[in-house]
């Protein structure tokens, strides 16, 4: 089964594990991580769910859409190299052990 860490501001990490095909923000949700909203429920249209993916992951997911590109451009927190919507990363085993880094929420949770 694959697995995510999540790494909040302040260094915390959580280690879930997930079944293959569940996105990364559906994962968050379900585990209340702090910063990952998902108010769109996954459809790449509320930029509430914005994550840095380390650096070593970033060449293994498959490019930005259109779509999630433009909602790149309006987050709250700093738009990186890495920045993605985590509702558009589908967990696989091949993704096992992604990292992904929380940004601060404006949301305050």
């Amino acid at each position: 089964m694959p697995r995510i860490t999540f790494i909040a501001q302040d260094g915390a990490a959580r280690d879930i594990a997930v079944a293959s095909g569940v996105s990364v923000m559906a994962t968050a949700v379900a585990h209340a991580i702090p910063g990952i909203i998902g108010e769109c429920g996954g459809l790449a249209m509320c930029r509430t769910c914005h994550v840095y993916v380390a650096d070593e992951w970033v060449d293994r997911l498959a490019l930005p859409s259109e779509a999630e590109n433009e909602m790149l451009e309006c987050t709250a927190g700093e738009r990186r190299p890495n920045s993605r919507l985590s509702c558009q990363i589908e967990m696989t085993e091949k993704l096992c052990g992604l990292v992904v880094l929380v940004p601060a929420s404006p949301w305050g949770r």
